[in-house]
């Protein structure tokens, strides 16, 4: 069962898009994406609020995740997130697969 969270990381003046700018250019992006059990690990722009980033971040499963924030990484991150005075708010999602019933609804 995958696991996909979306993080809205919202700022001021420019500061959730620098976050992830600093996010990108420092290696952390690419290493999150590199540790076992991460499906994706992407920033999107909302076209009507400039100042939220939408962070789709998503696993195989709980244990991915709990390692994820167990990891030295996650003081970096909430480092960069603190540098940028950033709030957030959170939803959870379990992958498609997991509800047959809509399976008729998707076109692969």
């Amino acid at each position: 069962m995958a696991i996909t969270i979306h993080l809205y990381y919202t700022g001021s003046g420019g500061s959730a898009r620098a976050f992830a700018r600093e996010m990108t250019r420092t290696g952390v992006v690419e290493r999150i994406r590199k540790e076992a059990g991460n499906l994706q690990y992407e920033y999107f722009l909302p076209v009507d609020d400039p100042e939220t980033v939408l962070l789709i971040d998503s696993w195989t499963g709980q244990e991915a995740i709990d390692a994820h924030h167990a990891s030295p990484m996650m003081a970096e991150i909430a480092a960069l997130r603190e540098k940028y005075d950033l709030h957030m708010r959170v939803e959870r999602y379990r992958s498609a697969e997991d509800a047959p019933g809509d399976a008729q609804f998707i076109r692969r």
